[in-house]
């Protein structure tokens, strides 16, 4: 009878595989180079994963999981601060040279998503942040159709500017949009705010 694999050790060794892909990407992964890294054998991986797409859809929702935690962790994620104030913390936060290999990650998700390279593992990392952002602002009164609308504008901006900072290096000129793109999303939220009032 084979050994029912240990929940703990699972999620450590998903931490790890989490950190060799944001170092290595996601789109070459292969078992073997994997196990090297991580100092085990692929019988290892195999015993907690039954194969390659497994791992890959348990990597990504590590990865979310790990993600929304620390978003969550952010001063003001409880509504004492206004919502622009945390798009700037977690900007600033995933700029940070120690955070760029996840900030990466994420991008090259999306962009094997948009190609339908993942074949039907899209992660919730993707398919549910417009709501994950929406339930932020519903908390701060906005109604449920201008929360998913905001949502999805912020997070499209956001997403765009990332990749253009990513791409271009320009640090000044996309940090000033980034700004003016809180200041918009706090605008909205206020607006929205008013409306059920």
């Amino acid at each position: 009878m084979a050994r029912t694999a240990d929940p703990a050790r699972r999620a450590e060794l998903l931490d790890h595989i989490v950190d060799y892909v944001a170092e290595h990407g996601l789109s070459t992964l292969s078992m073997r180079p994997l196990a090297e890294h991580l100092g085990k054998s692929t019988r290892v991986l195999t015993h907690h994963f039954a194969d390659k797409e497994e791992l890959l859809s348990a990597t990504m929702a590590r990865l979310e999981e790990r993600h929304r935690a620390w978003l969550r962790s952010l001063p003001g994620w409880d509504g004492s601060e206004r919502v622009g104030t945390i798009i700037r913390r977690t900007w600033q936060w995933q700029l940070k040279e120690e955070n760029l290999p996840i900030a990466r990650l994420i991008h090259e998700i999306e962009g094997l998503a948009a190609s339908g390279r993942l074949a039907g593992l899209i992660p919730r990392l993707l398919s549910e942040r417009t709501q994950f952002v929406a339930s932020l602002l519903r908390e701060r009164g906005v109604p449920e159709p201008d929360a998913l609308r905001i949502s999805t504008l912020a997070n499209a901006a956001y997403t765009g500017l990332q990749i253009d900072i990513l791409t271009t290096g320009d640090r000044e000129r996309v940090d000033e949009a980034l700004d003016r793109l809180a200041d918009l999303v706090d605008a909205w939220v206020e607006a929205a705010g008013s409306s059920v009032d």
